[in-house]
């Protein structure tokens, strides 16, 4: 019986109340399970009996009074126990007597305590009364009654309790008697109770449910009084139900709510206060349904299921996420709901959305990760098909597409991550994801514009870079209305390009105007670049146009100086070339704006038939002391005058050796053709050497001999390209052909005797061998009969060879 009923001492004798006692025992009872489905049954009155009719009545094991040792208290305070095979679940307190003498007359407190205790918590009180008290003034009942009665009107809002009084030791008076005096009795005290103004006229019925039932006595009629107990307990089957012994009772708190209303209600009583049951009653719901939700936190933030998911969702997006989190909060907020039910709805309900709070808070990080996880996800297909979309059709086609197309499946990723139970607003990692999907956008587009401009500025440059080159090399007066012709055509070509290429792009009107405008600033700025890098090295063009003019002719031939040339004349043109290249790279002419640059260099440098020009350095006015152009903007000047002015110098200065080299050339020329005596000593030769020439003709042996001298000298004249020699003056000559004469004698010598030892036969074929086959760079062949010999000249100098050598 112990183990069933788990009796407990639920306040002791000092007014202690046992809190871990009650815990424990609503555990062991699985209280907390029962909801409103529970009964609190407590019993009151003097002492002697009253446990043994509780142990009778529901089968509890409270200690009973030993009637071998006399009348004394056997309970001390508050007992609890769990009445047995009785439905609903019935909790039965026996509290201490009421006329015990160990407490004292005087001492009442504890009385009223625990009275207004058993009538806050209890369903049915059983009035423990001696039959013999029925009906007398001075009845042991009557001071029970009155506290009860007082203690109820403490309660501000009393639940309608059944008072059961249960009249010990019945005479044999039947009970049909007895019951109508004692409900008048109670009547009396009823009205005899002060009562607040609002309960003036409270009838007892509003108050209390009054039965009464009879018992025999136990120590006289023993078997009588257990029959009549058992069926008093058959009454207390379904007690709650309508119709049962508290059928109409109210404000019960749940089941699981009792340990703390408990604790509550003893806690009020003791400090003396009234108790205000409606506003107990919510502060009990306030309380328990915070703690149920709090239970239902941790069991949330313990379930795998969470963890898992809140795990996934930290590295990934987890499809199914909104399901399977509605689902875990749908059945904590269930489970919510069927513990906290019976609870104050007005407060169960407030609780229920505290609790859906927190549970949303702690699920939010999640779902704000895993929007994250959506948004990145999303932005990175939408890129690979961006991508892929580029290579089909155009930008701008290819990005409205997949944008369009990436924003619904975000939009169908949000709905599968949406939780039931919130609403939460995903504009903002949308519109996040927007934003980043335009930047990208906008990056791709910059890059892509980059590499189209880039494309067709480099075939621009390469369109203009070489032909405005050779242009600014012919340095005509065509040349820059030639290459304003070409960068116009040029630019034209690619403007049409570009505006073609960027079509796809769809870009506003301001935006295409300002990528064509650059890119025919970007042809500008080639052709100046090429103009500043040429006019940068104009002094060596300049002394390269001067040294084609002055060497060759007209027919690009190296110039022979033969004494015939006007070299002032030559030089002058030369000059002027020179100078109308200066003239063209000084400035930029991309305008059709004229200058006089030309003019200007052309009085200031070239033109010395001017009158007092002759003395350039001690002119008033130099029209190329300054800085800049007339009518030219400074941007546009290349050259400055002053740059001019030095650059001319320089190259007068170093082309003047070439001029002079020509000059002395020309001279030596002259001198190497005037070798021969003049006519008339020629003719004074002739008349004088009559006689001689008359000798000769008698005399043929002369002749001979002559002969034979003349092709020595021939021989050795050609060796020595003595001719030659003296084209370099005559001193030189004298020296050279010093050197070169013995030798030459001991080649034509040696050659002679080589050949006369010679068969005759192959003579004829090794004449042909020794013919000249080529001339080139100023050499010379020659061949004699038996006598003769190859002298061979270069630049170098001159080379021998015999025939039998070669």
């Amino acid at each position: 019986m112990a183990d069933a009923c788990f009796s407990t001492q639920l306040i002791d004798g000092d007014g202690v109340f046992n809190v871990t006692g009650l815990e424990n025992f609503m555990k062991e009872v699985r209280l907390a399970e029962c909801g409103l489905s529970y009964a609190v049954v407590s019993i009151m009155g003097p002492q002697s009996r009253k446990s043994t009719l509780l142990n009778h009545l529901f089968r509890t094991n409270f200690r009973e009074m030993d009637a071998f040792k006399g009348r004394s208290q056997t309970t001390k305070g508050i007992w609890l126990a769990k009445a047995q095979n009785i439905e609903p679940c019935t909790l039965v307190m026996d509290l201490e007597g009421t006329d015990g003498r160990e407490r004292g007359e005087d001492d009442t407190a504890f009385e009223k305590q625990s009275a207004l205790f058993a009538l806050a918590v209890s369903d049915i009180v059983l009035i423990n009364m001696w039959c013999h008290d029925i009906g007398r003034e001075q009845a042991a009942n009557k001071p029970l009654l009155k506290t009860v009665f007082q203690v109820m009107m403490r309660l501000f809002s009393p639940r309608k309790t059944t008072l059961l009084f249960v009249i010990r030791d019945k005479s044999r008076t039947p009970l049909e008697n007895l019951e109508p005096i004692l409900r008048e009795d109670i009547q009396k005290i009823w009205d005899g109770v002060p009562k607040p103004h609002a309960h003036k006229e409270t009838p007892l019925s509003e108050f209390f449910n009054v039965q009464v039932v009879g018992l025999s006595s136990y120590e006289e009629k023993e078997e009588l009084f257990k029959e009549q107990v058992s069926d008093l307990r058959d009454r207390f089957q379904h007690s709650i139900a309508p119709g049962g012994l508290a059928g109409d009772r109210r404000g019960v708190v749940p089941a699981s709510g009792f340990s703390f209303s408990s604790q509550q209600f003893w806690k009020v009583i003791k400090e003396n206060k009234d108790l205000d049951l409606p506003a107990h009653k919510v502060m009990v719901a306030t309380v328990r349904c915070e703690e149920i939700g709090n239970e239902k936190i941790a069991s949330f933030t313990a379930d795998e299921e969470w963890q898992q998911l809140e795990e996934a969702v930290q590295h990934d997006y987890c499809p199914g996420f909104g399901k399977k989190i509605s689902s875990l909060l749908d059945r904590c907020l269930s489970e919510y709901d069927m513990e906290a039910i019976y609870f104050d709805e007005g407060v169960r309900s407030s609780k229920r959305q505290q609790l859906e709070s927190k549970l949303l808070q702690l699920v939010n990080p999640a779902y704000q990760s895993l929007m994250g996880h959506l948004r990145t996800r999303t932005l990175e297909g939408f890129k690979e098909s961006f991508d892929k979309a580029l290579e089909k059709e155009g930008f701008a086609a290819a990005a409205r597409d997949c944008t369009h197309t990436f924003l619904e499946k975000f939009d169908k990723g949000s709905e599968d991550a949406a939780i039931q139970q919130v609403n939460w607003d995903t504009s903002k990692v949308k519109d996040k994801l927007k934003r980043d999907i335009e930047g990208h956008v906008a990056s791709v587009r910059a890059t892509k514009l980059s590499e189209v401009c880039a494309k067709y500025e480099a075939q621009l440059t390469k369109a203009l870079a070489e032909p405005v080159e050779a242009l600014l090399d012919s340095a005509s007066e065509d040349t820059w209305p030639a290459i304003r012709k070409l960068l116009q055509r040029e630019t034209k070509a690619a403007v049409l390009g570009l505006e073609s290429a960027v079509s796809s792009f769809e870009l506003d009107e301001s935006t295409e105007k300002e990528l064509l405008a650059k890119l025919e600033k970007h042809g500008k700025s080639v052709v100046e670049s090429k103009a500043k890098e040429e006019a940068g090295r104009v002094l060596i063009r300049m002394k390269d146009r001067f040294s084609t003019l002055f060497s060759r002719d007209a027919d690009s031939m190296p110039r022979v100086w033969t004494g015939k040339e006007d070299i002032k004349a030559i030089t002058k043109t030369a000059r002027s070339a020179s100078m109308k290249l200066l003239s063209t790279m000084a400035a930029i002419r991309l305008e059709e704006d004229g200058d006089n640059i030309e003019n200007t260099l052309s009085l200031a440098l070239v033109d010395t038939s001017r009158p007092g020009t002759t003395d350039r350095s001690i002119q008033s006015s130099d029209p190329l002391a300054s800085s800049s152009w007339e009518t030219v903007p400074e941007e546009k000047t290349l050259i400055t005058p002053v740059r001019c002015k030095n650059l001319w110098r320089q190259f007068k200065a170093e082309t003047e050796y070439t001029v002079t080299q020509a000059i002395a050339a020309q001279e030596a020329n002259k001198r190497n053709n005037n070798w021969l005596p003049p006519p008339w000593a020629l003719a004074a030769m002739a008349i004088l050497g009559f006689n001689e020439f008359m000798t000769l003709l008698r005399n043929p042996l002369y002749l001979l001999v002559i002969f034979v001298v003349y092709l020595v000298g021939k021989a050795i004249w050609v060796q020595s390209e003595i001719g030659r020699e003296f084209q370099h003056g005559f001193l030189p000559a004298i020296l050279s052909l010093s050197t070169k004469f013995v030798p030459t004698i001991m080649n034509i010598l040696k050659r002679l005797a080589d050949e006369g030892q010679r068969p005759a036969g192959p003579e004829r074929q090794r004449e042909m061998e020794l013919q000249p086959k080529s001339t080139r760079n100023g050499s010379y062949s020659n061949v004699t009969s038996a006598g003769s010999s190859s002298v061979t000249t270069s630049e170098i100098g001159p080379e021998y060879s015999s025939p039998v050598a070669q």
